[in-house]
């Protein structure tokens, strides 16, 4: 047991380490250059860096503390530890590319689209493993946990056009902004497909002898998903035993596999793709329209 979990560490750490040398990439060698913003904290260090300076990796661990701090009570020791090496490294690592001094492209379109891309695959891979390289994930997650009913994306989306105005006004920089959003949407767009593919929302069933402790762990930790209890039968053996089925964002799959495998390994685990989701969480009827 010990063994399995010391490998489950070490991919899961590794995994970290490539998603942010492809961040820190995509970031160093094509937005930045090209000064075009990532919006969220890195954003708000490269306003720092424009006006003081000061490294832009440096201004992200400093302006991620007090985030980090929050997230541990919210989250837990985990997330925050994952969180706390992705922040950490990708930090380190855009300083150093920093000082290799390479652009490979000074075209802002062209840079945009490939550094959003490569940032984009970084943040994904990420994500993937449970992990964060902190800022506006942090800050995202505890607004959801009070705006149930606004989606993940849109909350992120709001922030960052923020921070990319306050870039735009700051600087004077509107056509920097502009590329900015580009690179942003392209990020978003690209991580969605890294996680879990085109599809959004993924149905799962669950079947356990433990439901009522993964329910518990659905609606009252951190994925904070609803539940619905289904009456099933074995047809083999005529045993009755509840189902459970949840709705979930693709971003929250490896999430809800982590939570199910601990309470339960030996547990059936169903994911079909769900095209559209209506509802509290997910698309509202009037968006659909």
């Amino acid at each position: 047991m010990k063994a399995q979990r010391l490998t489950q560490l070490w991919k899961k750490y590794f995994t970290i380490t490539v998603g942010t040398v492809l961040y820190a990439a995509g970031f160093q060698f094509f937005l930045y250059p090209n000064n075009i913003t990532s919006g969220g904290v890195v954003g708000t260090a490269m306003i720092v860096n424009q006006l003081t300076g000061l490294p832009v990796g440096v201004m992200t661990i400093l302006l991620n503390i007090p985030l980090f701090l929050i997230a541990w009570r919210h989250f837990g020791l985990d997330f925050l530890v994952g969180s706390l090496f992705g922040m950490g490294l990708s930090s380190v690592l855009v300083d150093l590319f920093a000082g290799v001094g390479l652009s490979l492209t000074h075209d802002p379109m062209l840079a945009a689209v490939i550094g959003g891309v490569i940032k984009g695959a970084g943040l994904g891979v990420i994500y993937y493993v449970g992990a964060t390289t902190g800022g506006i994930d942090i800050v995202v997650k505890i607004l959801r946990k009070k705006l149930a009913s606004v989606n993940f994306g849109t909350i992120m989306l709001l922030l960052d056009t923020v921070i990319i105005a306050a870039y735009a006004m700051v600087l004077g920089r509107y056509e920097s902004a502009m590329y900015s959003l580009i690179a942003m949407y392209v990020a978003t767009k690209v991580v969605d497909l890294v996680l879990y593919g085109i599809d959004n929302a993924c149905l799962c069933y669950i079947i356990s002898e433990r439901t009522d402790d993964i329910t518990r762990q659905i609606v009252s930790g951190p994925l904070h998903r609803g539940v619905t209890l289904l009456e099933g039968k074995g047809a083999y053996s005529g045993a009755r035993r509840d189902v459970l089925m949840c709705v979930i964002k693709r971003p929250q799959l490896g999430q809800l596999k982590r939570l199910v495998r601990a309470e339960d390994e030996h547990a059936f685990f169903i994911v079909t793709n769900a095209k559209n989701v209506f509802g509290n969480g997910f698309e509202s009827f009037n968006e659909s329209r």
